[in-house]
């Protein structure tokens, strides 16, 4: 067999030449498959093992750390493939917490409006004149309370002599502004303090219709109040100079034995009771009590300003 007629053995071809993963044998002969290394799949996960600890252990290139071959170790044989390491043991820097810049530059903000607060309130100080001590701030108040006002401006209390004294002085004004005696009754005069039919009638008659008012000639106490002989009804007051006012032939009274009455208050209504000619008021002064001497009371109203 001629050199040139036999096929070339064992001659892998090239990536150019379309491999196939045979053997050509020579023509005519079949070819035998040759099994492809069994190397893709661990190289693929040993590739994705590579880039998922490249993922969560990477570290910035500036702050890396240069991995050195270690010189001890075995020489690298001639012809032979480098095998690298899956990833390079890296020293990790710690990280600041994710939320501290974002508060660090919050304070700087802060501190920086709080810094410029002076500036900008010195540029509208002119338009206000009101003070801390204007509104009460900045300043030691006593706020506490003893019952007493100390204030110079405040005027002082009276004490009760003062108060009674000027109570006094009310009083006196008061009476002076009252009248101390006032006519009994508003009516007409039909029988004086005189002889009368060959009697004396010690009195003054006063002619007014059923039911009209009669008034306390002067300020006094009750002595007496209900029926009395002659008179029918009769109410008896004792004034301040111990006269005794007498007011009869009344049909109501308003008064009793030991009432206190002012000039002017009203103690009984005109009545028809007794020995009487018609409703009339029979008006009496004693001097000096009960049994005193009788005297005129027109006179005695006109001493005091009071005119019929």
């Amino acid at each position: 067999m001629s050199p040139t007629s036999a096929p070339t053995l064992l001659e892998r071809p090239g990536p150019e030449d379309g491999a196939t993963g045979r053997i050509e044998l020579g023509r005519g002969t079949p070819a035998i498959p040759v099994p492809r290394p069994a190397t893709t799949a661990p190289m693929r996960a040993a590739a994705a093992a590579d880039a998922e600890a490249a993922a969560g252990n990477a570290v910035p290139a500036e702050t890396a750390e240069p991995v050195v071959a270690d010189p001890a170790g075995p020489a690298p044989q001639p012809g032979a493939r480098r095998r690298l390491p899956r990833f390079a043991a890296l020293r990790r820097l710690p990280h600041p917490p994710g939320r501290r810049a974002p508060i660090w530059f919050a304070a700087l903000v802060a501190g920086a409006l709080v810094a410029g607060a002076p500036a900008i309130l010195d540029g509208n100080a002119d338009r206000s004149d009101v003070t801390a001590s204007d509104l009460g701030l900045g300043t030691d108040l006593d706020h506490g309370f003893s019952g007493g006002l100390e204030d110079a401006d405040v005027r002082r209390g009276i004490t009760e002599a003062e108060a009674q004294a000027r109570l006094g002085e009310l009083a006196a004004s008061r009476a002076a502004r009252q009248p101390k005696t006032v006519l009994p009754v508003t009516g007409r005069l039909t029988t004086c303090f005189c002889q009368r039919w060959g009697t004396m009638h010690y009195g003054l008659d006063l002619a007014a219709p059923l039911g009209t008012p009669i008034f306390a000639a002067s300020d006094g106490v009750v002595l007496r109040a209900g029926s009395a002989s002659g008179y029918g009804n009769a109410v008896y007051v004792q004034d301040a100079d111990g006269n005794v006012h007498i007011y009869g032939h009344m049909r109501y009274y308003d008064v009793s034995a030991g009432d206190i009455v002012h000039a002017g208050d009203q103690i009984a209504k005109v009545g028809n009771e007794g020995q009487s000619t018609g409703p009339h008021l029979h008006y009496e002064i004693h001097r000096g009590g009960m049994h005193g001497r009788p005297t005129d009371p027109r006179a005695w109203l006109a001493e005091r300003g009071v005119s019929l």
